[in-house]
């Protein structure tokens, strides 16, 4: 009995001498050595910067507070900038696919959504220049295209479309605004970046004959000749320009260029 009494003893003895262990917890200045640390090691780490300027602020060290606080407020912005760009990209996809449905109502809002987050979305910005043009908004259209302009500056894409929407314009039923130049100097800058864009190059010749400026309008169906070789249409505009213009041999060459390289094309072709 004895001995049990003293092992019962033993344990308890044991039990009380090794309590749980408890997380020791910082100082303030000993987070504040740790916090530094970290972020000599990532700068980028939001939430530290953030505590260690409030340690700082509690610890009156102020000038400190305030650089932690301004680092802080401009991580905090470019997060912000980031988020703002992926939502507006999310709502121009969820706008392209309404508009790839035929849901045109329910497309637009999304794409507007997208340029109030991001004012640089080229997909909406894109999109919204279509969709004012379909529904004949030329004006608001004309906007939303030179806004793209200014991001995408070398987009023969843009140029074209915007081109079309400065020959609208012009229309005296549409506005009272005379922009066909600004027309030609868009659908120039098509042929400046995409040489071999045909459409470009007729609009050009049609707007060149309005315009009275037969010689501009050889130049351009010549260099469409040039860029595209192998499209007849290219061959049968320049054709019909020589004629307008009463250039006949002119015409007359061209003609035969075309029959010679279509010749050789067709003999090219036929099996040996």
């Amino acid at each position: 009995m004895e001995q049990q009494q003293d092992v019962a003893t033993e344990t308890e003895s044991t039990v009380s001498e090794s309590p749980p262990a408890q997380e020791e917890q910082l100082t303030p200045d000993q987070e504040i050595t740790e916090l530094e640390k970290l972020l000599s090691e990532e700068p980028d780490d939001f939430q530290a910067r953030c505590r260690l300027g409030e340690l700082y602020f509690g610890k009156g060290r102020m000038d400190e507070a305030l650089t932690e606080v301004k680092k802080a407020i401009e991580m905090a912005e470019g997060l912000r900038v980031e988020m703002d760009r992926s939502l507006a990209m999310y709502y121009s996809n969820l706008g392209t696919i309404y508009g790839t449905k035929g849901m045109m109502d329910d497309a637009r809002p999304q794409f507007e959504r997208a340029l109030e987050l991001n004012k640089y979305d080229v997909l909406s910005l894109f999109n919204l220049g279509r969709l004012q043009s379909e529904k004949k908004e030329y004006m608001q259209a004309k906007d939303y295209f030179e806004r793209l302009i200014e991001i995408t500056p070398e987009d023969p894409i843009t140029w074209y479309n915007l081109a079309g929407v400065y020959e609208q314009i012009d229309n005296p039923q549409v506005s009272d605004f005379n922009t066909l130049d600004m027309a030609v100097q868009a659908y120039m800058k098509v042929l400046e970046f995409d040489p071999a864009h045909l459409e470009s190059s007729f609009k050009l010749m049609d707007i060149s004959f309005t315009l009275k400026k037969s010689d501009m309008a050889v130049k351009v169906m010549e260099d469409a000749v040039n860029h595209s070789p192998d499209e007849p249409l290219a061959y049968y505009n320049l054709i019909n320009t020589y004629e307008k213009c009463k250039m006949f041999d002119q015409a007359e060459e061209a003609r035969q260029r075309l029959k010679q390289r279509f010749a050789k094309r067709s003999k090219e072709k036929s099996p040996s």
